[in-house]
């Protein structure tokens, strides 16, 4: 029985992928909301969740390894950390937009919640 492992692939190589969703957490984390395809939006929730549960946890190096930017990563420690102290967990929130013009892509706003 085949079952599909590893989340969306989005038509880009794994490198590439996970460049991709390094820079979209960057983004997410300074901006506290950003605007995507939902199929972005999707893996994006999911591994700008689990950076923001390593920083609650004090998990220096772990963080590193994905946010490389400097005031991302001192917002997330300052800021983000403390405010989700209490939570645990669901961090971000999709809303649909409806669609792109140019492809009839469905569009979504990923946003930190508050």
């Amino acid at each position: 029985m085949i079952k599909t492992l590893g989340g969306r692939k989005l038509g880009r190589t794994s490198t590439h992928r996970r460049a991709m969703l390094r820079n979209m957490a960057v983004s997410l984390f300074l901006h506290e909301r950003i605007q995507t395809s939902v199929a972005k939006a999707k893996e994006l929730r999911s591994f700008a969740e689990k950076i923001i549960t390593k920083a609650k946890n004090g998990d220096h190096r772990e963080v590193r390894r994905d946010i490389h930017n400097k005031t991302a990563f001192k917002k997330l420690f300052e800021v983000l950390a403390g405010r989700y102290s209490e939570r645990k967990g669901g961090y971000t929130q999709i809303l649909r937009l409806g669609r792109r013009p140019g492809d009839n892509a469905e569009k979504g706003l990923v946003r930190l919640v508050q």
